[in-house]
């Protein structure tokens, strides 16, 4: 059996590249998320309803979606076409907040944060999300 959470255990490129977009975009949803925790609980003291909030306003497709516009233009190839793979994989139903572009935009996105979180590249991880978030004014 393998450990709970392999801290010492990352993929390479080619292990991530085989995972599924939607095994993916499942990983790098949980770490964009805990990502918008973080910064909001490094902003300073807020209501629990506050934070919960301020998170999902973050966390939701439009909001990934316009992250992922920003993101764009500083994506190397490689990221670029997990981003495209991730956006245009079939998903099993979207919310009725969301329209479809900008769902399938928001996949890309957490696509795009699973494959390097999965390979250990934090630092991409958070050089990307500081990005988006500055653009956002967040």
């Amino acid at each position: 059996m393998t450990t709970i959470l392999p801290d010492e255990r990352k993929l390479t490129a080619a292990e991530a590249n085989r995972l599924s977009m939607l095994a993916l975009a499942h990983v790098g949803d949980a770490v964009y998320e805990l990502l918008v925790r973080s910064m909001l609980a490094f902003q300073g003291p807020a209501t629990v309803n506050e934070l919960h909030r301020r998170t999902v306003s973050l966390v939701r497709a439009e909001a990934q979606a316009r992250a992922a516009a920003v993101l764009l233009p500083s994506l190397t190839e490689e990221e670029l076409a997990v981003y495209r793979r991730g956006r245009n994989s079939h998903v099993h139903g979207i919310p009725p907040h969301a329209n479809p572009g900008e769902y399938h935009s928001a996949t890309g996105l957490e696509a795009l944060f699973g494959w390097l979180w999965l390979q250990g590249r934090d630092e991409r991880v958070r050089s990307l999300f500081r990005l988006a978030t500055e653009a956002e004014g967040t």
